[in-house]
């Protein structure tokens, strides 16, 4: 059940303002007693919700009375002070990370080899998600196969964002295709790479029926790399494999480059 509290009074406080809504404009001995508030507490009680607006005072009295803001106006207040303190936190924790970013990208690689895998849609498309993230110089993006990243859901969404913010941080993005693949997509899947990606020089797209399989290429040092379900209906995605291994990574760029060197750009 929803309570003042949830919106940052205390029970004292909670229980001085409802007491108001009732008895009217009121002194604090009366609100005391009408809110079962201790004496003793009253007028730092008074004062605070008076810090929040939600209660007015008529100074000019005497004793000095008090009245409660309207309901509305009160709940707006309360609300307005909470989206103050959530921004301030989360531009707080914002510098956090920024902070942490800088001192751990600071540390050295350890330059060994590493494989992970993912099973399922969720993991697959986490994982995913997660390298792209972590690619500072280049990524290659080659399917032969339609696959999550060129999808019109939520998913399709989620990769163009990461590959827009890679483009922000200066990485350069080659996209190969095979022409089933390019006839595939929809055209809401177009309009997304057409408005958003292909602007940018640093993105390109070309198709080629020399593809035959379906991975990405993350700074010359990691393949990520599409297993189909083999149960599944064509390009369905089993499962991701991460491997980092330069000297994979590398014999994969050099099967890669001569494909791409004779592939046909493709224009949106």
């Amino acid at each position: 059940m929803a309570s003042l509290r949830d919106l940052g009074l205390s029970e004292y406080e909670a229980r001085a303002y409802r007491a108001l809504l009732n008895t009217g404009p009121t002194t604090a001995k009366e609100l005391s007693r009408a809110s079962d508030v201790p004496m003793g507490r009253i007028y730092d009680v008074l004062n605070s919700i008076e810090q929040y607006n939600l209660v007015r005072s008529q100074t000019a009295s005497r004793p000095k009375k008090y009245v409660a803001v309207e309901p509305a106006t009160a709940l707006d207040r309360l609300l307005d002070d909470k989206k103050r303190e959530l921004e301030e936190k989360a531009e707080q924790y914002e510098n956090i990370v920024e902070e942490l970013s800088d001192e751990l990208d600071a540390a050295e690689p350890v330059e060994e080899q590493f494989w992970t895998a993912a099973v399922g849609q969720e993991e697959t498309t986490d994982l995913l998600l997660e390298r792209l993230t972590a690619a500072d110089r280049r990524i290659i993006m080659v399917a032969s196969a339609q696959t999550p990243q060129f999808d019109v859901t939520d998913i399709g969404d989620q990769i163009v964002e990461q590959l827009e913010d890679a483009l922000d941080r200066g990485v350069k993005i080659d996209v190969l295709l095979t022409r089933e693949v390019v006839d595939t997509l929809s055209e809401e899947v177009g309009r997304r790479y057409r408005e958003r990606l292909s602007p940018n020089p640093d993105f390109e797209v070309r198709t080629s029926e020399d593809v035959t399989g379906t991975f990405n290429l993350l700074d010359d040092v990691e393949c990520v790399i599409q297993v189909p379900n083999p149960l599944g209906s064509s390009g369905e995605t089993f499962a991701m494999i991460d491997l980092k291994d330069p000297e994979f990574a590398t014999e994969v760029y050099e099967e890669f480059q001569p494909t791409w060197e004779n592939a046909e750009p493709l224009h949106f």
